[in-house]
């Protein structure tokens, strides 16, 4: 058996990954916002997109149509306010918070809306 493998236990790599999504009490969150919205009928389907710097929950008004906004979450925010941000489809910063419950409930989200 060759002496230069070695067993990595609890690598620290893997754990660093399992981090880059929404965890679970961020996801509720946009959940019952994106419930909410639909049962008024403002927003009708939605996406994920996971990159190696951000994950995002994209908002459309159709499935059809392009999206109305992205509810961003940065892995590794230049300034703590960049955590978390509503874009346009642009890639606009609309707002920006560093706690995400402050952010959608502080949003209006009629006068976002185009």
């Amino acid at each position: 058996m060759p002496s230069n493998l070695k067993l990595v236990v609890n690598n620290p790599h893997k754990q660093i990954e399992e981090r880059q999504f929404f965890e679970r009490d961020e996801l509720k969150i946009i959940l019952d916002l994106y419930a909410k919205m639909v049962s008024e009928g403002s927003w009708k389907d939605y996406g994920l997109s996971i990159s190696s710097k951000q994950v995002s929950f994209i908002v459309f008004r159709n499935a059809a149509e392009n999206a109305l906004y992205k509810i961003c979450k940065n892995f590794k925010p230049k300034n703590k306010n960049l955590k978390y941000l509503i874009t346009d489809t642009s890639g606009k910063i609309l707002k920006n918070s560093f706690d995400l419950k402050i952010l959608l409930k502080s949003t209006n989200w009629k006068k976002l809306q185009k």
